[in-house]
């Protein structure tokens, strides 16, 4: 392991092309968990896999559903088809949150299309009938998923990603606020720092990049710094900024036509913005969109949680933790244990047994443990999916660190054994 290095992570506000579509998916999976509550459905079997794609005034929603009757509605031959209503209030709503009333991308004024379809009889089939044989849901798909922490901050994230988060947080907060000139940036920003790390330890930030939409047209780079940079200050805290620290804010000068009307968004681009920044593997899935039978989801979060634990129970320094699934088979088919030879007395193979000992990894066992099957996850589609607070609405329950005494009696347990 380097002890001393450079290392970059960027982030991508909420008003981001890719992250106005996150949040669109996303808010539209709370919208069908919420509607199954409100009408007694079984929020076990809500099922969504919902993309969205956005440009200049336009914005469609595709993808698989099963969803509650009160999502429906009957069409001119008396079949029950999906009725869009409710999906286009909630993409409304996103937007005017976000804070996009611009010409070219109006809450109001884009044209929104609902393309979505019931879900495909053969992928219900891999996760519904592996629940008969098995006792526990099948994973919604195949894949491999990563979890990391490590003690660079205080929320066991990255440093990098994590003063990346949160420089656009504070800019976020403060523009929506609405006092002075902060008021006239606009919703879409990127953010990236790089951090030099000495005996392994993040030591001073070297560069920050700040590249944000502003409403008025007469700004230029250094007007933008000067009401940016108190705010890229506060959030560094007491991480040192270099001497010689190169800022790069707004590079390119003018930055007014941004969002959806700059540049299309995706649901599901910015994988890399959601998790750890680079510093740790990514499995390829995204996750906004989808329901926690979709392990691309619920298991990345398991992963997080129990590399948190880990760490936190003083097992290790860092932790990274891979899961693997196929489509209908309810236990993971390996769990994988890298402590970074920085173990606390422990070794990979005794964390790994700790970990079968004190969570169920099938789809059903995350989502029963972290408790999954609510309307969480508008509030996850922007600023990271890790390193938040977990709320008292069950929010970011990935992000607790409530396993630490299990984990370190597991060990002893195995240490005696």
């Amino acid at each position: 392991m380097r002890a001393n290095y450079l290392f970059t992570s960027e982030s991508v506000a909420e008003g981001h092309p890719d992250k106005v579509c996150d949040r669109i998916s996303d808010e539209i999976v709370d919208l069908v968990y919420r509607e199954a509550t409100k009408t007694g459905v079984n929020p076990w079997s809500v099922r969504i896999a919902c993309e969205t794609l956005a440009t200049t005034n336009r914005v469609v929603i595709a993808g698989e559903v099963r969803l509650p009757p009160s999502l429906m509605k009957k069409d001119k031959d008396g079949n029950d088809v999906i009725n869009p209503s409710k999906f286009k209030a909630a993409a409304r709503r996103a937007i005017k949150d976000i804070g996009y009333e611009q010409d070219g991308f109006h809450w109001k004024k884009a044209r929104i299309d609902v393309l979505l379809h019931s879900q495909s009889a053969d992928i219900a089939q891999g996760v519904d009938n592996a629940a008969d044989q098995q006792g526990d849901e099948g994973a919604g798909d195949q894949g491999i998923m990563f979890g990391y922490a490590c003690r660079e901050t205080p929320d066991l994230m990255p440093a990098p990603i994590y003063y990346s988060h949160k420089i656009l947080q504070l800019l976020a907060a403060a523009r929506k606020k609405g006092d002075g000139d902060v008021a006239k940036l606009g919703p879409d920003a990127k953010s990236q720092v790089t951090v030099r790390y000495v005996d392994g330890k993040p030591a001073e930030v070297t560069s920050i990049v700040l590249s944000t939409q502003h409403l008025d047209e007469s700004w230029d780079s250094n007007k933008v710094r000067a009401v940016v940079e108190p705010y890229i200050r506060e959030a560094l805290g007491d991480l040192k900024i270099a001497s010689d620290c190169k800022w790069y804010i707004n590079p390119t000068g003018k930055f007014v036509i941004g969002g959806p009307d700059g540049d299309a968004g995706l649901t599901g681009r910015k994988i890399i913005v959601d998790t750890y920044g680079g510093a740790a593997p990514h499995g390829g899935g995204a996750f906004s969109g989808k329901d926690t039978t979709k392990v691309d989801r619920s298991a990345a979060y398991a992963a997080r949680y129990l590399a948190k634990n880990v760490v936190a129970a003083g097992l290790s320094d860092r932790c990274t933790i891979q899961l693997s699934y196929a489509i209908g088979v309810a236990q993971p088919l390996s769990i994988y244990v890298d402590l970074h030879g920085t173990g606390k007395g422990v070794t990979e193979d005794q964390v790994e047994a700790a970990i079968r000992k004190n969570m169920d990894l099938s789809p059903t066992g995350i989502r029963r443990h972290l408790d999954l099957n609510k309307p969480i996850y508008a509030k996850t589609s922007a600023y990271g999916h890790f390193g938040r607070k977990a709320g008292r609405d069950g929010s970011f329950s990935w992000e607790r660190t409530d396993l630490v005494k299990a984990l370190k009696e597991a060990v002893k347990i195995r240490e005696a054994a």
